[in-house]
């Protein structure tokens, strides 16, 4: 590694981090002006809002982390390229393929601190966040309600109508017990409630069928107290519960999920998919923001940084819409989560193959 790397390596990070300075306060404005008004009419701790909007630093910077990276990168090189630092290193022999080495190694530490700031330091903040807003802001529903399926284990399956978090209950409960794909007998309960008190289940109206061949044997109750192998909250996990999750904890989480036939397993998938997604688009959008700056243009830095900033919305565009089509329908979570870098990634290469010329 040579001075000029040094120098470009030194400029990337630094430049990287001013943005991130830079932007950051003014979300944090942004956000307090449109939430003050809820802080006041919920009486929200000062401490509280303290704690949000350290967590908000870490939400933020992860959600347009692509648009401050692109922005650093086109801002110095344009300044390289206006003071003819690009055209004299060229014109010394060196290829761009070698000028572009310290971006990459530049892009390798911001990837990096990216991927383990994503698996271990993020989850933990989206938690609080989360749960701060739906607490003082939103004020709905963190979970999937109504209409729950989800099968417990290898034999058996539970299905309730309606389910509420707050009192601990759900409506019109059903378990099926299999045995080599036979049903064997079937519980029915207008309500089941968790009593935590007892740490046991609490059913109303209880008929459970026993199915012995041509043979039925039927049992009833107007309350029926006992104890399942599962927890009353594992009918239906808030719905972010993925993003709070650090890396082998999201993956026995996933895992379970899938087991249970969870409705949210695609959007769970999306969040894994994102956390090694993410910092490999690094490489992708430097590699576009030295294309597009490493030369002078006519309208010089200005015109460069609105390209870099119409890009940079362009990518976080195609990244929310594909996102939603992942929630929404059944699009693969694996397209979700890498289509819109493999398009980039067209794009980088075809750029870059350009400016090399």
């Amino acid at each position: 590694m040579n001075i000029i790397d040094r120098y470009i390596i030194v400029k990337y990070l630094s430049t990287f981090l001013v943005m991130l300075v830079l932007f950051i306060p003014i979300g944090i404005m942004v956000d307090m002006a449109e939430k003050i008004d809820k802080f006041k009419e919920n009486e929200v701790p000062i401490s509280a809002i303290v704690d949000y909007y350290y967590d908000f630093t870490w939400y933020f910077a992860n959600l347009l982390f692509p648009i401050f990276l692109f922005l650093a990168v086109i801002w110095f090189t344009s300044k390289l390229a206006n003071n003819t630092e690009v055209i004299a290193l060229l014109s010394s022999g060196i290829s761009f393929n070698r000028f572009i080495r310290p971006f990459m190694i530049s892009a390798s530490i911001v990837g990096i601190f990216s991927f383990f700031a994503g698996m271990f330091i993020v989850p933990k903040s989206n938690q609080r966040f989360n749960e701060f807003r739906f607490k003082y802001i939103d004020k709905k529903s963190q979970r999937q309600t109504r209409n729950l399926y989800k099968q417990i284990n290898s034999d058996e399956f539970i299905f309730v109508s309606s389910y509420d978090p707050i009192r601990k209950s759900a409506n019109n409960f059903t378990l099926e017990h299999f045995d080599d794909n036979i049903l064997k007998h079937k519980i029915n309960a207008n309500s089941i409630r968790w009593i935590e008190k007892d740490s046991i289940f609490r059913m109303a109206n209880y008929v459970k069928r026993i199915i012995n061949g041509d043979n039925e044997i039927i049992l009833k109750n107007n309350r029926k107290d006992t104890i399942f192998n599962f927890k009353i909250d594992d009918l239906a996990p808030v719905s972010y519960k993925a993003e709070t999750l650090t890396f082998a904890p999201l993956n026995r989480f996933i895992d379970k999920e899938k087991k249970g036939g969870s409705i949210l397993i695609n959007s769970h998938l999306l969040v894994r998919h994102k956390r090694w997604s993410l910092p490999i688009s690094t490489f992708v959008l430097t590699l576009i923001a030295v294309s597009v700056s490493s030369f002078k243009r006519r309208g010089g830095m200005g015109l460069n940084l609105a390209f870099g900033i119409t890009l940079g919305f362009i990518f976080i565009f195609f990244d929310k819409i594909f996102s939603v089509l992942v929630n929404k329908s059944n699009f693969s979570p694996l397209l979700g989560a890498w289509l819109p870098i493999i398009l980039f990634g067209f794009l980088a290469f075809f750029m870059l193959k350009k400016v090399t010329r």
